[in-house]
């Protein structure tokens, strides 16, 4: 089969009925997990601080510091997340904050070593492209050291936020202040070259183009082909309640699910090369986010037992391990859960 073209890519998501992009997808994920085992994590986004000065305009979680309700947590509290996790059989943190002012390589070293050394069972999936990128300009060294400083710590993976749309037309209209694209480019490449492996994202539904969507998922495909430092591509829809997009009626509404269906099976043919998509059943709900699971995705994602920024943004969608087994087993697949390497814990 070759490759899908930039141009196929976006005649499928204009043209091709949704049933059968359903089915082309299937097909396609069927040659990359022949054995339909379907995956999830049991983990904890731990959002450290939600005081950030990047005041993205879709964002409904961030503060300023002065602000009443602003936060950063200290390490007995981070602490007490983690034991939570563990005793329901967790593996994974993900750790996210704002992009906060006054933090340095320091406190981010301290953390990571205090956990590391703390919970060893537990992996460290953590620190966007965006937080790195400001730990690195506040103290005043290289993107480079402070991925090597963090690693040697204990920190095993990067997560994919701050991606968005790669495209800086976007960028400069919903995130103005964060990094472009080739930056977010760039720290990746070097996580990867670090032996930092991570997952790459997109979030649609604001005011990106069609051609803007598949020269996303070229930029993430042409990386991996560099690379292969990509463990799973993840997409989600744009929550807009609470957000300065909605307030200045930028964007009003929620894309639909078919759309988010829709683009899930073409995203999965394009990216031929990154083996895993996960499902984002935290913006589409249960239902939704099983049916993705016959549009190309292979991985229900994380049990996400605390999640605070899409919620912020009014997504309160939740589930447990064995809801998640039970929607896998009802598709006919076999449910595993899985570590952040993508390796089989146990099987169901």
């Amino acid at each position: 089969m070759s490759r899908l073209s930039k141009e196929e890519a976006l005649r499928l998501i204009r043209e091709v009925d949704l049933k059968t992009l359903g089915r082309m997808a299937s097909e396609f994920k069927a040659r990359l997990h022949p054995q339909k085992i379907t995956t999830f994590v049991v983990d904890r986004n731990i959002n450290y601080t939600n005081v950030c000065w990047v005041d993205c305009n879709f964002c409904a979680f961030f503060r300023h510091d002065k602000d009443s309700d602003a936060y950063t947590l200290d390490f007995e509290e981070i602490d007490e997340k983690i034991e939570e996790l563990l005793s329901i059989g967790g593996t994974q943190i993900l750790f996210q904050g704002g992009v906060h002012p006054k933090l340095k390589i320091e406190w981010y070293e301290d953390l990571v070593e205090h956990i590391h050394l703390k919970f060893p069972q537990v992996t460290i999936h953590g620190f966007s492209a965006v937080e790195i990128d400001y730990i690195a300009k506040a103290s005043r060294i290289g993107v480079d050291e402070v991925l090597k400083r963090l690693a040697a710590k204990g920190l095993s993976s990067i997560p994919g936020a701050g991606a968005e749309i790669l495209s800086d037309r976007v960028r400069d209209i919903i995130s103005p202040k964060k990094i472009d694209a080739k930056e977010w480019l760039n720290i990746h490449r070097l996580a990867h070259l670090n032996g930092i492996k991570s997952t790459a994202t997109m979030m649609f539904g604001t005011v990106e183009s069609d051609e803007e969507i598949v020269e996303h998922w070229e930029h993430i495909r042409n990386l991996q082909d560099e690379t292969g430092g990509f463990r799973a591509f993840i997409m989600w829809s744009f929550q807009p309640s609470n957000t300065k997009l909605q307030r200045e009626g930028i964007v009003s509404f929620k894309t639909s699910p078919n759309r988010y269906l829709r683009l899930l099976a073409v995203s999965r043919l394009f990216l031929d090369n990154v083996k895993n998509i996960q499902s984002s059943w935290v913006t589409q709900g249960s239902y939704i986010g099983q049916m993705a699971l016959l549009y190309g995705a292979n991985d229900l994602g994380s049990t996400m037992m605390e999640e605070n920024v899409v919620k912020a943004a009014g997504a309160a969608n939740r589930m447990n391990q064995q809801e998640m087994i039970r929607l896998i087993k009802d598709i006919g697949e076999r449910p595993a859960k899985r570590n952040t390497a993508y390796e089989i814990m146990e099987m169901y």
